[in-house]
């Protein structure tokens, strides 16, 4: 670029009237200007010897001072391009001279001018006032351009001005607040046309400005992201749909309520026919939760020993969240197998506890446990106890002779039931001593390896995504597309998902906790670990690996006196027993 100052030659000749010989080793290229007119030196002050006068160092000045003002109204970025990573390149910054103030080189003041396209903006001049005026004003000008590049002016008036290096060092949702608000200003159609595909990375991100209560910028961040049509996703993009939904609900609870069928973040809808049998399936569908039943039942057979002679009851269950009974199919199955040699069937007594009505429901899985008993060679006594109120559990309310053997199934029970940071009351330490109260042989356990009960919010979307993105994954990878219920199966896990990331207090119906905290509660409430069995794990490990169908992402573990199921690494569901 042509500035207007005296230049040294390029073949080592001197200049008149500068310090000797300049020799220019590493001539500058030629940049031509996007904008001819404006850029490019239109006085035409370029001497090719003897100095100028006054009046033309002053016309230069006043046409180097228009060049600044232009590029303060025209270089201000207003868009940008990545709205993942608003991040800002340290050696861009350094380049650009942001720190230097009026000590820059050079060399670094050239590179202000090429990155803005335009050229070097300093030549070697005649005397060294010129230089140091130069300089100085160029040093200003720079500052004035960086306050432009890195805060809005509306801001700085606002706020009275401030510390230019501050705006690289607050918080990442800060600098995500300032890069895309010029973007949301700028576009009026863009809330209203999302343009970006969500990944789990954008999720974690909008979360994070909901932990910090800035829920403008989270929804500004969501009216940018777009789902994937539904027949077109696979794992990942269905877990990340749900999480989006479960981000809109929390930063927008009236649209639970906006929602026809209701919001799959409410109670009401975690407690419906359609979410219990999206449950049941995925218990019979996933290997994990099959398993882990498997283990519970075995536990209980242990507990019930060979003493089956003279008619008595072999073992009394009392389960308080019974489902449609699959766990039982097993365990009728695996009893049949321990007749002895008379024709003297074994009897088997289980009671199903509920205290959310599905009375008639439960009476019918009774009678289909009753009949497969029947044809098993096992005698089947079903009994449905309801509405019982936790004060009132004893071995006489749920009909349990003095001398029967008892054992209690707590499988996918208690993550359902409110602790100490729902009520005070805290219902499942309540439920735990009572149990405990029933002198059962032996208490089994089987829960959802998962922190989302007390976790701080941001620790529990990265739960979610990290557990039930493995769980929808498992289903994918083990269940054919073409089998109707996977849909019902992830629509269920999408249910859940929803209402732990979107619902708080007694709306938050789910609250699993990992093995540790389970360990914890069950201790403070006076049981005793039973560590399973070598023979339990082999068998479940056996189990797994018989037949093509069951995938070889699933994993079997003994780990701390539990048995662990899991998927590619992550833990999914953990069966322990107690006593």
């Amino acid at each position: 670029m042509v500035s207007g100052f005296p230049s040294g030659g390029g073949d080592g000749r001197s200049t008149p009237g500068g310090f000797g010989t300049v020799v220019n080793n590493n001539p500058q290229p030629t940049y031509r200007s996007q904008s001819p007119g404006i850029f490019l030196d239109q006085t035409g002050n370029r001497f090719s010897g003897g100095k100028r006068t006054l009046a033309d160092f002053q016309a230069a000045q006043q046409q180097q001072a228009a060049v600044n003002a232009f590029l303060l109204r025209s270089v201000k970025p207003r868009t940008f391009q990545n709205l993942q990573s608003p991040t800002i390149g340290l050696t861009s910054v350094n380049d650009m001279g942001l720190f230097g103030g009026s000590s820059q080189t050079q060399h670094q003041t050239d590179l202000v001018g090429i990155r803005m396209g335009y050229g070097s903006s300093i030549e070697p001049v005649q005397n060294l006032n010129r230089v140091e005026d130069s300089k100085n004003m160029l040093s200003s000008s720079l500052r004035e351009l960086e306050k432009q590049l890195l805060e809005d002016d509306d801001e700085s008036d606002a706020q009275g001005g401030g510390d230019d290096v501050s705006t690289i060092t607050h918080s990442n949702s800060d600098w995500l607040h300032r890069v895309l608000t010029p973007v949301l200003s700028s576009s009026p159609s863009s809330a209203s046309s999302p343009s970006t595909t969500c990944s789990r990375q954008t999720v974690m991100e909008i979360a994070a400005a909901v932990a910090e209560g800035k829920t403008e910028i989270a929804a500004e961040l969501l009216a940018c992201v777009s789902p994937t049509p539904n027949q077109k996703t696979n794992s990942e993009e269905r877990l990340v749909n749900f999480m989006v939904t479960a981000l809109r609900l929390r930063i927008n609870p009236a649209e639970k309520e906006s929602r026809a069928p209701p919001s799959p973040a409410t109670a009401t809808e975690l407690y419906g026919k359609e979410h219990l049998i999206s449950t049941q399936l995925l218990y019979e569908l996933s290997p994990c939760f099959k398993l882990s039943f498997m283990a519970a039942n075995l536990a209980i057979l242990d507990a019930a020993g060979d003493n089956h002679d003279g008619g008595g009851v072999l073992m009394h269950v009392v389960d308080f969240e019974i489902g449609d009974g699959g766990q039982y199919v097993n365990l009728l199955h695996a009893l049949s197998t321990r007749r002895s040699g008379d024709d003297k069937p074994l009897v088997v007594k289980i009671t199903a506890v509920t205290n959310h009505g599905g009375e008639r429901r439960l009476k019918a899985v009774g009678d289909r446990l009753s009949q497969l008993g029947d044809r098993l060679g096992v005698s089947l006594r079903f009994k449905v106890v309801a509405s019982l109120r936790l004060g009132d559990i004893s071995r006489e309310s749920l009909g349990c002779g003095p001398d029967e053997p008892l054992a209690v199934n707590l499988a996918f029970k208690l993550y359902r039931v409110p602790d100490e940071s729902v009520c005070m009351e805290n219902p499942r330490d309540a439920l735990l001593r009572r149990v405990k109260g029933l002198e059962p042989r032996v208490v089994t356990l089987v829960e959802q390896e998962m922190n989302s009960n007390t976790a701080p919010f941001l620790g529990r979307v990265s739960e979610a995504c990290a557990c039930y993105g493995a769980l929808l994954d498992s289903v994918e990878s083990s269940v054919a597309s073409s089998n109707l219920d996977r849909a019902k199966v992830e629509e269920g896990i999408g249910r859940k998902l929803i209402n732990a990331v979107a619902c708080e207090g007694i709306d938050r119906i789910e609250r699993c906790e990992v093995f540790g905290k389970w360990r914890m509660r069950m201790s403070m409430a006076g049981f005793e670990l039973m560590p399973v069995s070598e023979k339990i794990a082999e068998s479940m490990k056996s189990r797994l690996g018989n037949g093509n169908i069951v995938h070889s992402g699933f994993t079997v573990k003994e780990d701390d006196g539990g048995v662990c199921f899991g998927w590619m690494g992550r833990t999914l569901a953990v069966a322990s027993a107690w006593r």
